[in-house]
This record gives structure tokens, sequence and C-alpha cells, in this order.
């Protein structure tokens, strides 16, 4: 029977209290465990609402002027968006969901603005910049840039961000900087992406550094559905989490420290429940 990992951690103390733990003893606790759980979390809610708008933000002809990418671009998202306000100036685009009715995608009410930058756009290669703010999908709210490049001979997109996330539940929030790649899961963009790079974050915990290895992402999950991280937390420990998809709503997190593993379900709204 599953329990909430606060209960299990109440339980633990109780123990402790009747048996002291070896004071010699450095092995990952379940306390440590839960919270790199709930960080890392926070980390890909916020990476999955960006980049939800990151990859609409592609849909332009490679070579041409950048101001006429950016009209074709407006184009299409106005078409793809019939809920958002989309202008155009210059190069820039600028999209505010929510004006003309509600945002919903994959589940989630979309709000906030996106400002989309096309500064480069030749055979050599393509930058889009973008400037989140405030935007949401009811979960997290994001602020911050991202830059984005890629070619014509490789479609994979490689990000750079930095990015101030707010979880809206509890206004946990954690100031994030990146570097990673993006594919198309199963070579289709509509269902999701593989990341693959690093991610480190500030909160009131402390400075969390992450290395992403093959993650699969699918578009409306809080965390990716398979792949590895591994994390650096604040006190130096060294931990992996293993990703695995439970059922249509759940997935499975194992993660390994010093001496012991600990597993986690996380649902799809984030929420984290102790195995």
């Amino acid at each position: 029977m599953k329990v909430r990992f606060q209960a299990l951690l109440l339980v633990g103390s109780v123990v402790l209290t009747g048996c002291p733990r070896d004071k010699t003893d450095d092995g990952l606790t379940l306390a440590e465990a839960s919270q790199a759980v709930d960080e890392s979390t926070i980390g890909s809610q916020g990476e999955g609402v960006t980049s939800e708008t990151i990859e609409i933000s592609t849909s332009f002809t490679i070579g041409q002027a950048v101001q006429t990418a950016a009209q074709e671009l407006s184009t299409f998202i106005a078409s793809q968006r019939p809920c958002a306000s989309v202008t155009l100036s210059g190069s820039t685009v600028t999209v505010a969901y929510g004006v003309n009715g509600s945002c919903i995608y994959n589940g989630h009410v979309i709000t906030g603005t996106s400002e989309v930058t096309i500064t480069k756009n030749d055979a050599a290669g393509v930058t889009v910049d973008h400037q989140f703010t405030a935007l949401s999908n009811g979960l997290v709210q994001v602020d911050g840039t991202a830059e984005v490049t890629w070619t014509e001979a490789n479609q994979s997109r490689h990000v750079v961000h930095d990015l101030v996330i707010e979880r809206l539940r509890d206004q946990k929030t954690v100031d994030s900087s990146g570097d990673r790649t993006q594919t198309p899961l199963s070579g289709d963009l509509t269902t999701g992406i593989v990341v693959n790079g690093t991610r480190t974050w500030t909160s009131g915990a402390g400075t969390w550094d992450l290395t992403i290895d093959d993650v699969q992402m699918r578009w409306g999950d809080p965390i990716p559905q398979a792949g590895m991280y591994t994390l650096l937390t604040p006190k130096s420990k060294a931990l992996t989490l293993g990703f695995k998809r439970a059922d249509a709503d759940t997935i499975t997190v194992t993660l390994s420290g010093p001496k012991r593993s600990f597993s986690f379900d996380v649902s799809s709204t984030g929420e984290s429940t102790a195995r």
C-alpha cells in the first residue's frame, strides 16, 4: 500500500528516537531523496512549459530574411493558437496566451507571454531568442530567457536557458540555468523530446548540479518517462535518478545515492509519493 512520504518521514523520526543512528553513517536519507525528487521536478516542469513554446517557434523556412521568417512564423502561430494574441514587430513575434479565450494544451491552461526574436536565419544556422514573462501552465510560472540554435542539416535544438521557475501551489522558486540538446521523441515532435545536457539551479536549499542523459520527455508530463539524471546535491552527495512509466498518469523515479536507494511515484501534477 502506498503512503505519503511525509508520513514515512514521521515514522522514520520515531524509529530514530528509539534507536539512534550511527553518526558516522553518511548514507542517503529519505528526507534527502524526497527533496531531490521535489527539486528536480520543479525544473523539469518549467522546462516543459518553455519547450512547447520553443518547438512551435521553429516553424519557418530556413534561409530567408529574418523579417520574412518572422512573418511566416507569426502567421503559423496565429493559425495554431487562435486563443492567443499574436503581434509582429520586425523580426520579433509576441504571443500573449489566453487573450482570445482559454489556451488549453495537454490538459493545462496556458497563460502569460512569449516573445520570439529571429536573430539569424541562413545556411550556416538559425538562432532564435526567447523572452518568457509569467508563462504558466497552472502548475508552474516561468520568467526568463532562452537561446535556441539549429541548422538545416541537424534539426536537433541546442537550448541555453536562464529561468526563474515558481511552483504555484506553494510559491517555491528556483533560479535555473542550463545547456541542453533536444531531439524529437521517436521522431515525432508532437509526442515529446529526448534531452541531453546539463542544468544548474539555486533554491533555498542551495545549489544543485544536474547531468541529463537521454531522458524522454512527453508533453504534459512533469518529469521524464525514461532516461537518467545524475544529481550533485548542495551537500555534495552524488545521486542518480532513473525514470520508468508506471501508467498513463504516473512515472516511477528510483533515486540511488550513498548506501541507499528510494523509489517515488510522481503524478501528472508533479506530486510525489514514496513507494
